[in-house]
């Protein structure tokens, strides 16, 4: 769909940009763009939806009769990897990274 597109191109050019910004832009984009993925993927898990394809929306809660679990599964892996990831980057290793720079 484009507009799935259009919000993966979105969010690589959001990166870039809060990369070449500044190290702060950077860290606030992992913390939003993690947070907002992982939910996101969280929910598509359970609800067999995503909100930000407005999936929720649209489809509502999707039964397992509808989609079963394996591929719920397989289907939000990238968005709870990759948002696992970013969340964890913006909220744990950055902080390790500041207070690594801060005392030396």
């Amino acid at each position: 769909q484009w507009y799935d597109d259009l919000l993966h191109a979105f969010s690589g050019v959001w990166a870039l940009a809060a990369a070449f910004i500044s190290h702060r832009q950077a860290v606030f984009y992992f913390k939003l763009f993690g947070s907002v993925y992982l939910f996101d993927g969280v929910l598509g898990l359970i609800t067999g939806s995503g909100c930000l394809d407005a999936g929720i929306f649209i489809n509502g809660f999707r039964s397992l009769n509808d989609i079963e679990f394996p591929a719920r599964f397989f289907a939000n892996l990238p968005h709870l990897v990759i948002g696992g990831f970013a969340v964890y980057v913006g909220f744990r290793l950055a902080r390790r990274i500041h207070e690594h720079f801060a005392t030396a």
